[in-house]
């Protein structure tokens, strides 16, 4: 941590003064997609029958290849002979209208009646969930659909979906590595042969340290089925007592993980040009269950973690969204799009923005890919508090990202003010530009309109005050 010099009579000191010093040396490429997610299910289906506009805020957010979750009554077979896309289209048909107009279709879970009572596939070898696959498949992706003994099904728009994931979170849902890459192997070459222009996302992990080295050997080695990308997931918690640096101190670790899955990866040698994709990502995976409880806690009244769209997500997400980055991944999906103050980038029920549209807004803008850029090097007085992102893009200009994620009272804290830095940039051996600008989100920000970018003059020294959690965004222009 740097020093600040100390104040006098009732003036408060002013803030630590950190020194970063940005290099013209290159550190790799970077390339890391902004993204978003939807679990069509009855409880929020009619999210865009109820807010039709909301098609607007979600396509500007640029999101690439938003992530599609249907469960429970989002399911659409709901017998051996019957199917329902209404809930699930919902959903569905809107986003297939916006932005890349090409989402990722996660199948998730398998219909209610593939299972026995304790959610175990009753057919081991895959069979009927293969066959719901590739209908599903068929139904968006071919122009007849399929004919069920209920009738044809056909999707509405004809915009098919190419890319697939396959299984949600098996880790969590009763299948180990070797019935995971069972059920893989089955599925892929089921639904190339239904359309061999489509993509798969495989795995989608509930990520925790340490999972990769135990879940993924048997899947790496058993594999016999192509993969587009190995998907995982990453929460900082499921306990909203945990204080903010609990949750800053879990985020490294999300980039330890990272490095472990391509380590496996590279074991294999058809995986080792297979990038990672961050699918699920939030501050608190802990949901309400019956009678108010904690889900993830059941002792304990659930209680909302409004960290989700408060100033603090304004330090953790561009936290997040650099130190996987910086690692490799190539896509970073917010959980989930439409939600409460724990979850959403918009309200559920009215669509109003949150604090956490603008922050993965502006990730997506000032970082986008493709193309993706040259991350940079840089030394930095305090590593462990500010973090610091600077990326040459192919056309002349540089984006140097600075979020303060320093605590104001560390251990009892719990989505407090953070406390105040300045950070002095040292850009001199970037050359000169003809043009700057600097964007900060922080508490100051407007929720309904975002923030606004100020001009600075080009120097080959910028400081940037952060009040408290915060993100700030100088863009140099050649």
């Amino acid at each position: 941590m740097g020093s600040g010099g100390g104040g006098g009579g009732n003036n408060p000191p002013p803030p630590p003064t950190e020194n970063v010093v940005i290099s013209k040396t290159a550190n790799g490429p970077f390339g890391e997609a902004m993204s978003t997610s939807f679990q069509p299910a009855e409880w929020d289906y009619q999210f865009f029958q109820q807010n039709p506009s909301a098609t607007t805020p979600l396509g500007n957010l640029d999101a690439q290849h938003i992530r599609l979750q249907g469960v429970s009554e989002g399911v659409p077979q709901t017998t051996a002979s019957t199917w329902d896309f209404t809930v699930l289209d919902a959903i569905t048909q809107p986003v297939l209208s916006v932005g890349d107009h090409s989402p990722e279709f996660q199948i998730a879970v398998a219909p209610s009646f593939m299972y026995d009572s304790n959610h175990n596939f009753l057919d081991t070898t895959y069979g009927d969930f293969t066959t719901y696959a590739e209908n599903l498949v068929r139904y968006y992706n071919l122009p007849g659909g399929f004919t069920a003994p209920d009738g044809p099904h056909v999707s509405p728009s004809g915009t098919p979906i190419t890319w697939w994931g396959i299984y949600n979170e098996p880790n969590f849902n009763n299948l180990n590595s070797t019935q995971y890459t069972n059920l893989y192997n089955a599925v892929v070459p089921a639904l190339q042969a239904v359309d061999p222009s489509i993509k798969y996302a495989a795995v989608e992990l509930g990520d925790y340290s340490g999972l990769a080295n135990q879940y993924l050997p048997a899947f790496v080695s058993g594999l016999t089925a192509h993969v587009d990308v190995l998907a995982t997931h990453f929460y900082s918690t499921c306990n909203q007592s945990d204080d903010d640096t609990e949750i800053f101190s879990t985020v490294p670790g999300f980039a330890t993980e990272v490095g472990a899955i391509y380590t496996q990866l590279q074991t294999n040698p058809a995986l080792t040009a297979v990038p990672v994709w961050v699918t699920e990502n939030n501050v608190n995976a802990d949901f309400e269950g019956a009678n108010g409880m904690s889900t993830c806690n059941p002792g304990q009244k659930f209680v909302t973690d409004v960290r989700g769209s408060s100033p603090f997500f304004a330090a953790w997400r561009p936290y997040v969204f650099s130190q996987l980055g910086k690692a490799g991944v190539q896509a970073l999906y917010h959980w989930d799009f439409a939600a409460d103050q724990q979850y959403g980038e918009v309200d559920g029920n009215t669509a109003a923005l949150q604090l956490s549209y603008w922050v993965d807004y502006w990730l997506a803008r000032k970082f986008p890919s493709p193309p993706g850029g040259t991350l940079l090097q840089f030394t930095s007085s305090d590593d462990a508090e500010i973090e610091t992102l600077p990326v040459a893009n192919p056309d002349g200009s540089v984006v140097i990202m600075v979020a303060n994620h320093a605590v104001n009272t560390p251990s009892t804290d719990n989505n407090g003010p953070g406390t105040a830095r300045d950070v002095a940039l040292d850009v001199s051996a970037l050359g000169t530009f003809s043009s700057a600008s600097l964007l900060t989100i922080d508490k100051a920000t407007s929720v309904a309109n975002g923030p606004s970018a100020t001009t600075v003059t080009p120097s080959a020294q910028i400081t940037i005050s952060l009040d408290g959690y915060s993100v700030a965004f100088l863009t140099l222009t050649p």
